[in-house]
């Protein structure tokens, strides 16, 4: 019996990868989670885990560590991340430029932004963009944490200017940001409104629980002096509705993203303090990274952006 030599040394003749598994891969990578990663998938949890099986068996390597609860990245699982997620996205922008060259913008665009940020400025444009282009899906994902859109699958982020990575593009979204301390009516016929930072630690405040657990302290800037005051109070929350929600039981003083509260403060049902000492300071940027061949669902998106907003701010 004779060896075919040329089959030998190919180990990966008998099962030629496609995008099918290099997609599995990434999306456990994102999820950190085989059952997540087959829902995004819509496919089974056994058949996500034959698939990646069939890819590490052809790559010679694990990618992951798998326990009963949970699941993570190896040293080589890492590397595919790092250098295969890039080149996906590439190869999808390429396929969905030849596809849409003249039917249009079609697929899926997935972004990642705060949900304060998705609500005020992301969620109109990306409507309107719906009505335009009604053969493109968008899945927004709106979260706490600063991700790496393009290791974890995402074409676009929304954040604030100083945390978006110098090899990003970047389009403004509106007008800088401003913090806005508020509280009731019912609260301020109680206590004393605080006339500077300082007196904040006489008040019962709402604490901010960042999404990696920290204590978030309260930032004032005027006229170039800046005070960070960590602030006590009887509740700590991290999610801004629910902030919203104690404030106006008269429970005590939160500390918002004006777009937040912008309503309330006009209404009437919150009352501002503090105001000189919460200046403009950062505005939101939608971003994306420079690929040699965008989508044209991607490149209508960002042409709208820019359309809606550039000369405005």
């Amino acid at each position: 019996m004779t060896t075919n030599p040329e089959k030998q040394d190919n180990p990966m003749s008998d099962q030629r990868l496609g995008l099918n598994e290099f997609e599995a891969a990434l999306a456990v990578a994102r999820r950190a989670s085989f059952r997540q990663a087959a829902i995004e998938l819509s496919i089974s949890t056994t058949a996500l885990s034959n698939t990646i099986a069939k890819l590490e068996a052809n790559l010679g390597t694990r990618l992951f560590n798998r326990t009963t609860r949970s699941v993570s990245l190896t040293e080589a699982g890492m590397m595919y991340v790092d250098r295969v997620g890039p080149a996906l996205q590439d190869l999808r922008g390429a396929l969905e430029a030849v596809r849409s060259h003249s039917a249009g913008p079609t697929g899926v665009l997935r972004i990642n932004a705060f949900a304060s940020a998705a609500r005020e400025a992301l969620l109109p444009l990306v409507l309107e963009f719906l009505r335009h282009h009604p053969q493109v899906h968008i899945d927004l994902v709106t979260e706490g944490r600063l991700v790496d859109i393009v290791s974890e699958g995402f074409d676009l982020g929304v954040r604030s200017a100083h945390l978006v990575p110098s090899d990003m593009i970047a389009i403004r979204l509106g007008r800088p940001q401003r913090y806005a301390v508020v509280g009731s009516p019912a609260y301020f016929d109680t206590y004393d409104r605080p006339s500077s930072p300082a007196d904040l630690l006489l008040h019962n405040c709402l604490r901010i629980r960042l999404p990696n657990g920290a204590i978030y302290p309260w930032h004032f800037e005027r006229d170039g002096e800046v005070a960070r005051v960590d602030v006590s109070g009887q509740l700590t929350l991290d999610e801004a509705n629910l902030a919203k929600t104690v404030v106006q039981q008269g429970v005590g003083l939160g500390f918002f993203m004006e777009q937040d509260v912008y309503r309330e403060i006009e209404t009437g049902e919150f009352e501002r303090v503090l105001e000189d000492w919460t200046p403009p300071r950062d505005t939101l940027c939608l971003y994306y990274p420079n690929r040699r061949n965008p989508s044209a669902a991607l490149k209508a998106f960002t042409a709208l952006a820019r359309a809606n907003f550039e000369g405005r701010t």
